[in-house]
């Protein structure tokens, strides 16, 4: 994957401007904060679309930057195979939320729902979950996932406990701290949403600058190590953002689910993209899309949770990318593994013409055959040959034969006679002669620097010629002509190593 991108940062820069949270939280005079909802459902969807009410758009800046800072910043944890450490950071903030509100609590009563402070002992535990899975990795024996599962259930068995300790708080049932876990993106207030905003555009700039660096950290650890660079300082900053993003997004969508707009998003773009810069983006903006979908449609339906519309939203993007992505999408490699088995086809008629018709060529197969106006070439080109001898010939069915014969029509390398019977054109006689060349060929190859049996070189060659590209057989060619001594290098075609018919099926 290429990690050259000049243009990704300033990109970056601007989706940031264009959706300061200053834009969207800003609330007209006149507007009251909430509003009545039309009683249709066309008046709600227009209401929704041209985000009418002021709790909408307070939900969706900070759901959009942290969608946004969520898939760029999972789009470099896929890559570094790192991406559950976002499921341990989010299970760890646990404890941390609740030693903070116990923590204020004991210090001024009625201040523990401060989401600043819940967020910082969020972010403290998150940290020491991180700190302690490194720990146990490179201390002990003990295998990576081995040490991401301990940590995980061991920081949120703590979570749960401490928090049955504040329920036995004489505050402990309006804190309200169940949101942590589930999420409640929807009674999120201005000031809690400007924090996630501006943390989340902080994780969005620092990625822009600092993307160079990620990606070499991603893809050469080693020769990034080599060439001076902080490889410890970096990871620990990717670390660190993973751990902002995963501790802001638990507001919005829970501990339970934000693992998924961190992975999801990234997950989503590796179908569309082999560049990293492209990828960064198109998981950026699958991570922001989901975002607004989940908030527009449980701003619709108001008894949908957002937290949770959300993870489906960036899952149907998955979906969609899954089956249609333009690089390593299901139905692209449907289409090139048909587009191969045509193409292979296509190859074994051409080559079961040739095996017909060498017997009965009376020109030597020397190193012009293959060029306009060799007699080889026209004399392949006159020889007639009938449905049921082609398919005598290789172990084909009448249907995939008569595909083959209608394929190869089309692209003008054969013709039927009236009388019966098929002939190749000129330019079908000359792709013959190519075909079995190239088999001959390996078949060599195999044999002589291989060691495959002759009696199995046949199979194996017609498994691998098909997918090599031209400038790799003109290699193998050139190989053989200067290894081989003279009296065995090939002809244009050279004679098959086996017996034709042993082959036959």
């Amino acid at each position: 994957m290429n990690v050259r991108s000049r243009s990704l940062p300033a990109i970056l820069l601007l989706a940031v401007l264009l959706v300061s949270p200053s834009t969207l939280l800003a609330q007209s005079q006149s507007e009251p904060a909430t509003s009545n909802r039309p009683a249709t459902l066309g008046a709600q969807l227009l209401r929704v679309l041209t985000l009418e009410d002021y709790n909408t758009r307070v939900v969706l800046a900070g759901t959009l930057l942290l969608g946004i800072s969520a898939g760029l910043v999972g789009s470099f944890m896929l890559l570094r195979r790192r991406s559950l450490v976002g499921d341990v950071v989010s299970h760890a903030a646990l404890p941390g939320v609740a030693v903070a509100f116990i923590s204020m609590e004991v210090a001024a009563p009625g201040s523990g729902k401060s989401l600043p402070a819940l967020l910082v002992g969020a972010a403290i535990s998150g940290l020491l979950g991180v700190f302690a899975t490194l720990a146990i990795r490179s201390m002990t024996r003990i295998k990576e996932d081995t040490a991401l599962a301990l940590v995980l259930s061991t920081f949120f068995g703590a979570g749960i406990a401490l928090f049955s300790m504040i329920q036995s708080m004489a505050t402990g049932n309006a804190a309200g701290l169940q949101q942590f876990i589930y999420g409640s993106t929807a009674s999120m207030i201005a000031a809690d949403v400007k924090l996630i905003a501006w943390a989340s555009a902080g994780a969005i700039v620092l990625c822009a600058f600092l993307f160079k660096e990620f990606g070499l950290l991603c893809f050469d650890e080693d020769y990034a190590r080599a060439q001076g660079w902080p490889v410890v300082f970096l990871d620990l900053v990717l670390m660190g953002m993973v751990v902002g993003v995963t501790v802001i997004g638990l507001r919005s969508v829970g501990l339970l689910l934000v693992v998924a707009m961190l992975i999801t998003p990234a997950a989503a773009a590796r179908f569309w993209t082999d560049h990293l810069g492209r990828m960064a983006l198109v998981s950026a903006a699958i991570g922001g899309g989901s975002a607004c979908l989940g908030v527009l449609v449980s701003d619709l339906f108001p008894h949908m949770a957002a937290g949770a519309v959300i993870v489906l939203a960036g899952s149907a993007f998955f979906l969609l990318s899954l089956l249609f992505g333009t690089r390593r999408g299901l139905l692209q490699r449907l289409f090139i593994q048909w587009r191969l088995e045509r193409r292979v086809a296509l190859h074994d008629l051409l080559r079961s013409f040739f095996e017909f018709a060498e017997p009965r060529l009376s020109s030597d197969l020397g190193e012009d055959a293959m060029t306009p106006g060799s007699a080889p070439r026209g004399e392949l080109a006159q020889i007639t040959i009938t449905f049921v001898e082609l398919l005598a010939i290789r172990s084909w069915s009448p249907a995939q034969l008569r595909h083959a014969l209608n394929q190869a029509e089309r692209e003008h390398l054969l013709f039927p006679l009236p009388t019966g019977g098929y002939r190749l054109t000129d330019t079908g006689a000359a792709a013959a002669l190519r075909v079995a060349r190239n088999h001959r060929l390996w078949e060599l190859y195999l044999i002589h620097y291989a060691d495959i049996a002759p009696s199995h070189v046949d199979r194996d060659a017609d498994e691998i010629e098909h997918v090599l590209e031209p400038e790799l057989i003109d290699e193998l060619e050139a190989l053989m002509r200067t290894e081989r001594p003279v009296a065995e290098r090939p002809t244009a075609v050279p004679r098959s190593p086996h017996p034709i018919e042993e082959t036959r099926v």
